[in-house]
């Protein structure tokens, strides 16, 4: 008999997070959220992390062992995620039908009403500690030598002194403000871009930074800056603002 070859085409991995987790977070936000932001409303959001990747009409899905739950993602790509006890019990994931590194996840926390424009800085805070409980941070490389360890530590890293979670604005960003009353003061160029200016090894580290396709909207908060009130104003001056200028 002649030999028999067998050939498998193998898809890449999937994206996926831990449902688990996820609940995690949400009843973290419950329980910080009257400290932190007691307006605020929690969602999710997909971001692409690769260039020419959409993240446009993503099917999103909670799937464990006997339950596939669709999960609806707005136009702005941001969604909710029901409580299913089952998928919880059967550590069920949630994911979206793109590959491994083509996306990344944030959570996003919002006080309806807050002035147009700005984001508040309590919110922001709790937007950080969710996302850490989440797992959402996809990965982290050592920018300007600094060994960032956001993928393993937990919500408690939001307070130390010079964190690195990476935060990301609607549109490239040239600056980004804190107000509190009279007090301004805008964030150094090392807290922009996701830290970037000048580092040689950039290229190296990028791909391995879900931040890649999205860095010149990325940006660094003094979160574990307790001077600045959960009511500060954040702000933005926008590139293309900055280019519109005579």
């Amino acid at each position: 008999m002649p030999p028999v070859t067998v050939s498998a085409s193998q898809s890449p991995p999937a994206v996926e997070k831990s449902y688990r987790r996820m609940w995690r977070a949400m009843e973290l936000f419950e329980r910080r959220k009257g400290e932190l932001a007691p307006e605020a409303t929690l969602r999710f959001q997909l971001l692409p992390r690769k260039p020419g990747v959409s993240v446009d009409d993503v099917d999103l899905q909670l799937l464990g062992r006997t339950v596939a739950v669709p999960i609806a993602v707005a136009p702005d790509r941001s969604f909710t995620l029901p409580r299913h006890p089952r998928a919880l019990a059967e550590n069920a994931v949630v994911t979206p039908d793109r590959v491994a590194r083509s996306m990344t996840w944030r959570a996003r926390v919002r006080t309806p009403g807050w002035p147009a424009g700005s984001l508040r800085l309590g919110d922001l805070r709790l937007e950080c500690e969710v996302g850490m409980e989440a797992g959402l941070v996809s990965e982290q490389p050592s920018l300007l030598g600094r060994l960032a360890s956001v993928v393993t530590d937990g919500p408690g890293y939001c307070d130390t002194p010079d964190n690195r979670y990476i935060f990301f604005a609607n549109r490239p960003v040239f600056g980004v403000t804190l107000h509190d009353g009279d007090r301004r003061h805008v964030l150094p160029v090392r807290r922009l871009w996701a830290g970037a200016m000048g580092d040689a090894t950039l290229p190296q580290v990028l791909p391995f930074c879900d931040c890649e396709v999205l860095l010149d909207r990325a940006y660094f908060l003094p979160l574990g800056d307790r001077s600045w009130p959960d009511d500060t104003r954040v702000t933005f001056e926008y590139m293309e603002e900055r280019d519109a200028k005579p």
